[in-house]
């Protein structure tokens, strides 16, 4: 049994974000100049720096970020078990309700996996 549809979920919030573009499109551009500079590879590689974002979804209990970041986590090769490693940590930084959304980034990393699969 599936609690949520995370690949829909973020083809739905993708569309609700296109809207805010729209709207402000200033802070919108700073917003994303900050995304591609603080992912870029550098020391760390953008799938390190993808699974740290990850984490920090988690902890912040984000489902829009679990949705958004699972998915390219995914695309830049995370294995299921890369994923359980960094679920501990954010488990570990944010205790009793990170579990409960670990578990939820299982699952939306499961579904992207399946999508991708068929």
């Amino acid at each position: 049994m599936s609690t949520k549809d995370w690949p829909q979920m973020a083809k739905e919030l993708s569309g609700l974000l296109g809207q805010v573009r729209g709207t402000i499109p200033e802070v919108m551009k700073g917003f994303s100049a900050m995304a591609k500079a603080a992912s870029a590879p550098g020391v760390l590689d953008a799938k390190t720096k993808e699974l740290i974002a990850l984490g920090m979804g988690v902890a912040a209990r984000c489902d829009g970020c679990i949705a958004f970041h699972t998915r390219t986590a995914l695309e830049l090769g995370t294995t299921r078990e890369e994923l359980m490693e960094v679920l501990g940590m954010a488990i570990y930084m944010g205790g009793g309700p990170s579990l409960m959304y670990a578990a939820l980034a299982v699952e939306a990393y499961d579904q992207h996996a399946a999508a991708k699969a068929g």
